[in-house]
């Protein structure tokens, strides 16, 4: 073989290697430049609409009332929600579920979470017949129950334990997410009587950012419960001029005391909070 072919075969194989080494470093880059969470508190009225994005995976909490729907919709499509991996309806009331029936319409589901309790709600009834008809059934969850979705990011469901309760606000998921230095503690409308559980029980409540429960309701957002997690930031998700006073002003004055930044939809239209690693910035969308 001629030095000169000699040559420009050993240039290949080391421009071969070289391709190899880059294609194989590209997903590892890529999970490094993707490992930012996004949490959107969705101003969808009075209701709650949340949507969860972080390295190529989305997960909806509940969707807002049905009057919602169309701008539920549009928000997912233009933050390019094109697959929901979860969607966790935390109870069966209708400005909690009232727009999924129609998100099951535009956006392919893989996994529907929900609490082990029905309704005889039109609402309710809807949404059974479009979870059938996408082949879905609903993943009844009760706690504790631990998620992981990747090696940054995990769910534990921490409410409802499997018993019975009076009051459906009570059914409501609880989880806390927790990612790298951040937690979020998200609530659906559970009331003090959940919250007495919790603050009496082992588990680790802190957190920093706390979903309001309720829409910020005085059932909701006891002193001790606030004070056990002890949030830096709370976000309230309630409709604007609504006609149950939401939030309640002992609410308020309770946050304002612990010195929590709070936001609320109502007012400050859907709280983006976006974190990495080490810093978290909240955005304000209007």
């Amino acid at each position: 073989m001629s030095k000169c072919l000699f040559k420009r075969y050993k240039y290949l194989l080391v421009l071969a290697l070289f391709c190899v080494t880059f294609i194989l470093l590209i997903p590892k880059y890529n999970n490094t430049i993707n490992d930012e969470l996004k949490i959107h508190y969705i101003n969808v009225g009075q209701g709650d609409g949340i949507l969860i994005q972080h390295n190529g995976s989305n997960i909806l909490i509940d969707g807002g009332p049905i009057d919602s729907s169309n701008m539920l919709i549009d928000y997912l499509t233009k933050n390019n929600v094109k697959k929901l991996d979860y969607i966790i309806a935390t109870h069966p009331h209708d400005d909690h579920i009232g727009s999924l029936p129609y998100v099951l319409n535009y956006i392919k589901v893989d996994n529907f979470l929900a609490p082990k309790i029905t309704s005889n709600t039109p609402t309710f009834v809807n949404l059974t017949k479009k979870l059938k008809y996408n082949n879905l059934k609903i993943t009844p969850i009760s706690a504790p129950k631990t998620v992981n979705l990747d090696e940054n990011l995990t769910l534990n469901f921490i409410s409802p334990k499997e018993i019975s309760y009076d009051n459906i606000n009570n059914y409501s998921i609880v989880l806390k997410l927790n990612y790298h230095n951040f937690s979020f503690l998200f609530t659906g409308d559970a009331e003090k009587e959940i919250e007495n559980f919790l603050t009496s029980s082992n588990i680790d409540l802190n957190s920093t950012v706390l979903k309001i429960g309720h829409h910020g309701s005085k059932t909701s957002s006891t002193e001790n419960f606030i004070s056990k997690v002890n949030p830096k930031i709370a976000i309230i998700s309630c409709g604007m001029g609504n006609d149950y006073g939401h939030p309640h002003k002992d609410v308020l004055k309770r946050l304002n005391n612990h010195n929590v930044k709070t936001y609320r939809t109502d007012k400050d239209g859907t709280v983006l909070v976006k974190c990495n690693k080490t810093n978290l910035k909240v955005l304000l969308e209007k």
